[in-house]
């Protein structure tokens, strides 16, 4: 069983991981207006994947005979112009994302939650390799700064992602 207090928490990581879901939709809606499709595609998948996360939560929560109870989920920003703020965002987001999955793993711990925390495990890996992903993608970006070729390679580069 989950205490209350663990309950809550993950009820609200699997909000958490259902805005970053949005997030990155509305990103990838941002980029198509932009005219950058790969850029959009990447972020795209990468807003599925988050909704795979919340997914997760989901499931360990029935499994652990907790009751999910699903939240409203704020409207995310939209005005972006440039696409290495756009990913400095997205890098942003993941931190946070990190801390909150690591106030999780502490929380665990102190509600000696051994299952929760083996639980965890998974994710904690899992936001070392996003930031690294997305860190790597911003490096790009800033190497080519505002120039078109290389926007655009970058562009295709984001597109190819499966």
């Amino acid at each position: 069983m989950l205490s209350p207090k663990m309950l809550q928490a993950l009820n609200d990581q699997i909000n958490a991981e259902l805005y970053s879901s949005y997030l990155y939709l509305a990103m990838a809606a941002r980029c198509e207006a932009l005219d950058l499709p790969g850029a959009a595609h990447w972020l795209r998948l990468q807003s599925k994947e988050e909704h795979e996360h919340a997914m997760k939560f989901f499931q360990y929560v029935n499994e652990r005979r907790g009751e999910v109870k699903l939240q409203a989920i704020k409207e995310p920003p939209c005005s972006w112009n440039k696409l290495c703020q756009l990913f400095e965002d997205v890098l942003a987001h993941e931190q946070y994302i990190s801390k909150r999955i690591n106030d999780l793993v502490k929380l665990a711990r102190d509600e000696n939650d051994y299952a929760t925390e083996n639980f965890l495990q998974w994710f904690v890996k899992e936001q070392v390799e996003e930031e690294a992903t997305v860190d790597a993608v911003i490096k790009r970006l800033r190497l080519v700064g505002e120039m078109p070729q290389g926007l655009f390679f970058i562009d295709r580069e984001l597109g190819q992602r499966s």
